[in-house]
């Protein structure tokens, strides 16, 4: 089976950068994964990607050798299963708010006798190897999200979960569930009680011998995270970066085309 590169990241001390999957598209995906991220994650939670595209894009990325993983819509074995028969090699599972969440979460991700996944890797016997069954136990990775402030008040038996590789906050989840609408929903939090509680999921991660990953909206923030300890930064998603150059550009356009058009008026002022 191929290695799972963020395992041999951490093994050698570094973080992992990980991109963001939100549009349905096999070939933006292509794209996102020839620019060099250690790992994508297609978004099957949030954005607009059903079963099958997921699976196209899983396709597309193969040659690049990023990482490919998958957010789910939520804790179903079926999804789970399925995302990792498709051939991701890790699952971030949202909304994991108790220790029997978390075991649920960590059985589905595990073949017998360390967990209940069905057997029948369709796609990934291909992408990742025929010696699947024998190795994927080992390079899969579990990521349960953090989130809720009920998930806050469980965070040690949830870090505590034997199987789990790590914990994923998402930031504006975790703002909603915290402080409710006291502040403006988003990523790069820059408040003290969110930041504390950002440093503790991290802290108690790392007190239990797993991983933390943090969503952010910049690489500014990505950096601050890992300099804290982080081990996997995930920075904006397609959608914000596509939405994001093309302002840039049509700004720029702007600038330019109006200091053109001054210039050629100002020539043409001076003709007559």
């Amino acid at each position: 089976m191929i290695k799972n590169r963020i395992k041999e990241l951490w093994a050698e001390g570094k973080p992992a950068i990980n991109g963001w999957l939100s549009t349905s598209s096999p070939f933006v995906a292509e794209i996102m994964a020839a620019q060099g991220y250690d790992a994508l994650t297609i978004d099957c939670q949030h954005g607009f990607v059903a079963y099958e595209t997921a699976t196209g894009m899983l396709q597309a990325m193969r040659a690049s050798g990023v990482v490919p993983m998958v957010r789910v819509p939520w804790l179903d074995p079926g999804d789970i299963m399925k995302a990792l028969d498709a051939g991701a090699y890790g699952i971030i599972c949202p909304m994991i708010n108790t220790r029997e969440e978390a075991e649920r979460f960590v059985s589905y991700m595990r073949y017998p006798p360390h967990g209940v996944r069905s057997f029948g890797p369709t796609r990934a016997l291909f992408a990742a190897g025929a010696d699947y069954g024998h190795h994927a136990d080992t390079e899969v990775l579990a990521f349960a999200m953090i989130e809720t402030a009920e998930a806050m008040e469980n965070l040690d038996a949830i870090v505590a979960t034997p199987g789990l590789d790590g914990v994923y906050i998402g930031p504006a989840d975790l703002a909603l569930g915290l402080t409710g609408r006291k502040y403006p929903t988003g990523f790069d939090r820059q408040e003290p009680e969110l930041v504390e509680a950002i440093q503790l999921v991290l802290k108690k991660a790392k007190a239990a011998g797993i991983r933390a990953a943090l969503h952010n909206g910049t690489a500014t923030y990505a950096a601050r995270a890992v300099s804290w300890g982080f081990d996997m930064v995930t920075i904006s998603n397609d959608v914000r970066l596509l939405a994001g150059a093309a302002q840039q550009s049509l700004s720029d356009a702007r600038k330019l085309i109006g200091e053109a058009s001054a210039k050629g008026a100002e020539k043409t002022s001076h003709d007559y």
